[in-house]
């Protein structure tokens, strides 16, 4: 789901699938039932952008369009699908650049059952109570990826919208909303507030995330970059940004700073689809990106010389 160096959504799809297979308990998959879930997820998603990978022409995808338009049946689908959707997908899954994540959520055995077979670990994730935020960054990664390629730009030109709290692609003069800016931002937080770990949400409820300004808004005039840049905005609970004793347009503690930059660097590294984003916008190597942090930091203090440090309410979380 980190997207990694794919060419094509595939990784994506089958992470929705997966999570809605595995909250209805489900052990050994055949790639028959797998199909079902995966092609539709692709379904729905070429009815809102037609390209879906970086390659010409594919068989498989010309399938899907076909079956959006009526003259590729279920069956057919199906039936292809198993024969050409999965190629390399199931194998890559768990692969980010060069070697594979440690943690295995399905085990191969398409050889020996004809499909896979879910782990404990991804039965556990899908019953979690925040399986919910998980499905909503894996459909905002998904449209941040497909807009790229639909509009055949760099994801550098994704920036945030404060009046609705989205995320934008710049079209020429036109402003394209792309997803939800909670859903993007909400990974690596692993659903806490970046400041004091305390569990947050993306769903519209009582404890919802605010996107907040790690350097305030109130000190742009004194910063190097954009403000309202993908590099300074983070997740927060609503004390620790609006609350008695909160943020509000205080100097982060260096401690926050580091936490910042450790943010950035996890989304650069692991191949998010904003690394192109943050890259553009604070340097294009590790040591430029300390020195810009760096650089804001010292601009804000001499404007204001108290800092403000969040207390932990949890166990730290990243």
């Amino acid at each position: 789901m980190l997207f990694g160096r794919n060419v094509a959504s595939y990784k994506l799809a089958l992470a929705k699938a997966l999570l809605e297979l595995a909250r209805d308990g489900a052990d050994l998959i055949t790639l028959e039932e797998l199909a079902g879930p995966y092609s539709r997820h692709l379904l729905t998603h070429l009815t809102q952008a037609s390209k879906q990978g970086t390659s010409r022409s594919s068989r498989f995808l010309d399938a899907c369009k076909g079956a959006n338009t009526g003259s590729v049946s279920e069956d057919e689908l199906r039936s292809i699908t198993v024969a050409l959707g999965f190629g390399n997908v199931i194998d890559a899954f768990h692969r980010l650049g060069r070697q594979d994540v440690e943690q295995r959520f399905f085990l191969d055995e398409r050889a020996t059952a004809g499909g896979i077979r879910i782990t404990v670990a991804l039965q556990e994730l899908a019953s979690d109570s925040a399986a919910a935020d998980l499905g909503a960054e894996t459909e905002a990664r998904w449209r941040l990826v497909e807009t790229a390629w639909e509009l055949g730009v760099t994801s550098s030109l994704i920036a945030y919208n404060a009046e609705d709290g989205s995320f934008i692609a710049a079209d020429g003069a036109r402003r394209i909303a792309v997803t939800s800016a909670r859903a993007a931002l909400n990974g690596y937080q692993k659903g806490r507030c970046f400041y004091c770990f305390t569990p947050v949400t993306i769903a519209a409820r009582q404890l919802t995330a605010d996107v907040d300004h790690v350097f305030p808004w109130a000190l742009r005039s004194l910063l190097t970059g954009n403000p309202n840049g993908v590099w300074n905005l983070v997740l927060a609970c609503r004390d620790c940004n609006r609350g008695a004793g909160g943020k509000f347009d205080c100097v982060p503690a260096l401690e926050l700073v580091s936490r910042l930059h450790r943010r950035n660097e996890f989304l650069i590294t692991s191949h998010h689809p904003l690394r192109e984003t943050l890259m553009a916008q604070t340097g294009s190597t590790p040591a430029l990106r300390v020195a810009f942090l760096q650089g804001n930091y010292h601009a804000a203090k001499l404007a204001r010389i108290i800092e403000w440090n969040a207390v932990a309410r949890d166990d730290a979380a990243f």
